[in-house]
């Protein structure tokens, strides 16, 4: 499986096992609220969760795929860099949920893999 970081680059990697390589949403540093207030990076925050896109997964991987969004604990990862964007590697079972549209309709399904 190759990493496609625009639709004209791919890379060649291939997931080992049960890694899952992911892209951030939101960069590290300032965050602004729903209502628009800017938040410092260096503001006290509890634990918080981070979602980010699935971009390949090893051939154990069973619950996610690429183009996938996930759930993921930020102060557990191993981050890697990749013609200069940052990916973040883990294990599938650090994984909290996954959204994915082809969730919907399944029974039993929230649109959420809790």
């Amino acid at each position: 499986m190759s990493v496609s970081t625009n639709s004209h680059d791919k890379l060649p990697i291939r997931m080992l096992h049960d890694r899952v390589l992911v892209r951030t949403d939101i960069p590290e540093g300032e965050r602004r609220s729903t209502g628009g207030i800017v938040i410092p990076a260096t503001a006290a925050v509890g634990r918080r969760l981070a979602w980010a896109e699935v971009v390949a997964v090893g051939q154990n991987v069973r619950t996610v795929e690429p183009g996938d969004r996930v759930l993921y604990d930020p102060e557990d990862r191993a981050e890697v860099e990749v013609r200069g964007i940052a990916y973040v590697l883990m294990r599938e079972r650090d994984l909290h949920a996954v959204a994915a549209e082809r969730l919907e309709g399944s029974e039993d399904s929230t649109g959420l893999y809790l």
